[in-house]
């Protein structure tokens, strides 16, 4: 994906303010931006912020350490967020992960900070510090932190949460625990030695601050003898205040719905010295942060005060003599992290003041195994700085060129590359193995901790100026002109030849009933294939088929399918399987096999993202029993419960406001309304009294839980009666559920439900229970995570009229997609409560 964004070239991005048309375009820099980079390179200090997930860092805080006091400020999020929920659209687990990655990104891009993740994989809200530690493998998650941090060499760490309840739940609270111990290991040379082989050395952190909050809703920690820091100042140079800064920048948590307004004026901040040497007045108290740490610091700081008192707003190309002077100084000097870092600072002001345009994009989206890829390389020397273009190198051209750079002259050169089949599809490095309960799995050290890969094909350009030779190097770009947004840039996507799907995502068979069903396997072209014969194989545990086409020939893009019919006799006793396909394509001697699929993720607001996996369908059979046909669904802000009612045989009929009339919800057997339903449509504040009409008259209404938080919190009522939705929940999945209506009939019509039909649940059993209940509610269900007192809300029902309401917080929308037998059986007696006679 793209370097700009990842290594050495997030640092630049980050200090200069740049406000690109898409995620992936190249940036570009006012001299206001340069000015500000130039401040920079005085400052010899280094700020970690540490906490849990996406959107728990400190934007405000990390944009005012970034840009006005300039040092190099990093954030640590252990995880992802893969665990989440998703406010623009239905992807969960690994799929949201990456759009939350791409989404601090884009927030480091803005506030000025750089990115790193370590192993830990977001399992979803946990309410113990030790839960997350154990999951997360600590030991695991502590060796990464220790590793950020011997090569990152902050000065001072700072986290975002306590280590205690005050956290707000496990995984807050557990990456306090890490960076605690993570500040005392990196010191310890007898702690994780062998990151020491890979360059690192043992690094001591002057003293680590807990960022104290106050939240609100009782959630105050700060308090008046703790280090208060105004960080509400405005930057001349950006244009903003940090509290503007920090808003657009937290702003990107889209995923998560954190949009904010910009603030102005004074903002403190809190500090609490959690351990280290003391300090008076400032979180870098006793830290040096000049050139004079430095052996021969006091000529090179000389330098740079030069370059700031004689610098040009107006010509900033007039400071790239004494740049260049300054990088051979820098050169001079002992080998050391102040030297790599500012030695690749004033390359890339270089570069900058120059306005020097070195670019490699092409218009293929994706290069692809075994076929030819097109490449545009382009060169502008803007401002005319008198420079030579010496070399160019580009996977396996390495072109001496050796000519002058004139003023503002494009040089355009195209070059067509093989694609080898040994090049590596664009897998995202943590997806490349498979993960652990709770974690990644990740071999190669050096990746550890990096946001995202490097651009599958990078140019590297060399280019002489004043008699000295840079090395710039940029990743190759997909870039397209959109008729309505214009010119955009995406990321490379290194791909196989073919790849292959499998439809549906699920199929259920009924227990003990002879089914049958149809999985279609669909192949891709993804290059030109002629004389082709292809074995397409279609396999479960007990059985195996294989189809030939002896004439595959397809042109890139187009698509063939092949049936396979299943029936349940296939699974034997099994009550689940999996369909895989596998594909082998040969052309004479050459053999291509195919089984991956390709996954594009597309917003707006982030890079494209795309990664692979084998597809597959989940197959149940299952005792269950449905009764209705007709089911309303009301979509909320994303889930996959459609595709599972249809697998169980229900008629889903997706109902927009226009549709909520009496007539037309009289059609259904049962009306249900999606996650987040009421969170995100205003209108069903309006449609309340049709609603409650439709089930007075003999419906069903069932609503998926709804949030209550800061966020967004429900208005309108909902039920017939009054009920409140809380942010109780329960999060072990395993967690005992206690049937406290056995006789009720969600637990008994069709289905018998017992605790058999509470194995297996994923992530949790639910969220945002119902509490404060009008005694015509019923709750046959009560359930606790470890040492907490039972909650009755995860499921409640109440008679209305001739009908029935029902509100749950139970996780149908994760179960159902993960193929839990129990949730579907729950699920379908839901459904049939207004069928039940005598009820």
């Amino acid at each position: 994906m793209n370097e700009f964004y990842s290594g050495r070239f997030l640092i630049l991005l980050a200090l200069l303010y740049v406000l690109p048309v898409s995620a992936q375009t190249p940036p570009s820099y006012t001299s206001a931006d340069i000015f500000l980079q130039l401040k920079k390179l005085k400052v010899l200090g280094s700020v970690l912020y540490m906490a849990a997930h996406p959107d728990d860092e400190n934007t405000r805080l990390l944009a005012w350490l970034a840009r006005e006091r300039l040092y190099r400020t990093g954030y640590l999020s252990l995880t992802r967020g893969d665990g989440g929920q998703n406010l623009i659209g239905d992807e969960q687990g690994i799929d949201l992960g990456l759009i939350r990655t791409q989404e601090l990104l884009a927030a480091r891009r803005t506030d000025g900070a750089e990115q790193f993740f370590s192993r830990a994989f977001d399992f979803g809200f946990s309410k113990s510090t030790d839960e997350a530690l154990e999951k997360w493998g600590k030991e695991k998650v502590l060796s990464d932190a220790v590793w950020i941090i011997r090569k990152f060499q902050p000065d001072i760490i700072i986290t975002r949460f306590p280590e205690d309840s005050r956290a707000g739940h496990g995984h807050h609270s557990a990456s306090a625990v890490i960076a605690h111990e993570a500040f005392k290991a990196a010191a310890d040379p007898n702690r994780f030695p062998e990151q020491f082989k890979y360059g690192v050395q043992p690094w001591k952190v002057k003293r680590i601050f807990w960022n104290t909050f106050n939240f609100g809703s009782g959630t105050n920690t700060t308090s008046n003898d703790q280090l208060k820091i105004d960080v509400g100042g405005y930057n001349a140079l950006v244009g903003k205040s940090y509290g503007e800064i920090a808003a657009e920048s937290r702003s990107m948590h889209k995923s998560q719905g954190f949009g904010v307004p910009g603030s102005r004026g004074t903002q403190l901040e809190y500090f609490s010295l959690t351990e280290g040497e003391p300090i008076q007045n400032d979180l870098m108290d006793g830290v040096n942060v000049s050139w004079s740490k430095v052996e021969g610091g006091a000529a090179i700081e000389a330098q740079i005060d030069d370059l700031l008192k004689n610098y040009s707003l107006a010509e900033p190309q007039k400071s790239v003599p004494a740049l260049v002077n300054l990088y051979k100084s820098l050169q001079a000097l002992k080998e050391g992290y102040w030297k790599k870092q500012k030695t690749e600072e004033v390359q890339r002001l270089i570069e900058a003041c120059s306005g020097l345009w070195l670019e490699a994009s092409t218009g293929n989206e994706m290069a692809v195994e075994g076929d030819s890829v097109r490449i545009s390389i382009a060169i502008n020397n803007r401002l005319g700085v008198p420079m030579q273009l010496s070399k160019i190198n580009l996977d396996v051209l390495d072109t001496t060129i050796n000519m002058d750079l004139d003023k503002n002259r494009n040089i355009n050169l195209q070059r067509t590359f093989y694609v080898f089949t040994t090049k590596p599809v664009s897998q995202p490095y943590w997806l490349e193995h498979k993960m652990g309960d709770g974690s990644f799995t990740v071999d190669d050290q050096q990746l550890i901790g990096k946001p995202q890969n490097d651009a599958p094909y990078q140019a590297r350009f060399d280019v002489v100026i004043a008699g000295t030779t840079f090395s710039f190097t940029k990743p190759v770009l997909y870039k397209h002109a959109d008729p309505v947004k214009g010119e955009l840039y995406e990321p490379l996507v290194v791909v196989p030849s073919s790849t292959v799907t499998t439809e549906p995502s699920i199929i259920i068979f009924r227990k003990g009933e002879k089914q049958a069903a149809e999985v279609e396997v669909t192949v891709t072209a993804n290059k030109k294939f002629t004389d082709y014969k292809a074995r397409i194989s279609k396999r479960l545990t007990y059985n195996n088929t294989t189809k030939t086409d002896s004439n595959f020939n397809m042109l890139p893009g187009m698509q063939r399918q092949y049936m396979f019919n299943i029936d349940n006799g296939m699974l034997k006793e099994k009550e689940q399987d999996f369909v895989q396909a596998f594909v082998e394509l040969k052309n004479g001697t050459e053999e291509q096999p195919a089984y991956l699929n390709l996954n594009n993720i597309r917003y707006d607001h982030i890079p494209y993202i795309h990664y692979f996996y084998q597809d597959a369908v989940k197959v149940l059979n299952i005792d269950i029993k449905t009764v209705g046909k007709k089911i309303g669904y009301i979509e909320g802000a994303g889930d996959k419960v459609i595709i599972a009612l249809r697998q169980m045989g229900y008629e889903v009929t997706v109902l927009e406001e226009k549709d909520l009339t009496p007539f037309k919800l009289s059609q259904f057997d049962a009306v249900i309304t999606g996650v987040r339903a009421y969170n995100v449509h205003d209108y069903l504040e309006g449609k309340h009294a049709v609603l409650m009409d439709y089930v007075k008259n003999g419906g069903n209404l069932i609503v998926q839980y709804n949030t209550a938080n800061n966020i967004s919190s429900v208005t309108s009522k909902i039920g017939p009666y009054q009920f409140a939705i809380t942010r109780n929940r329960v999060t072990d999945e395993k967690a005992t559920v206690n049937f406290e209506l056995p006789n009720h009939a969600v637990l008994n019509y069709p289905n018998k439900i017992t605790a058999k039909d509470f194995e297996n649940w994923v992530q949790e059993r639910g969220i945002y229970f119902a509490e404060q209940l009008d005694s015509a509610y019923e709750t046959p269900l009560s359930m606790a995570d470890p040492n907490e007192k039972e909650q009755k809300g995860s499921l409640i029902v109440a008679n209305y009229g001739k009908g029935k309401f029902v509100y749950t917080g139970l996780v149908f929308f994760r179960e159902l997609p993960a193929g839990v037998p129990g949730a579907y059986r729950l699920l379908a007696n839901i459904i049939a409560l207004n069928k039940k006679k005598g009820f």
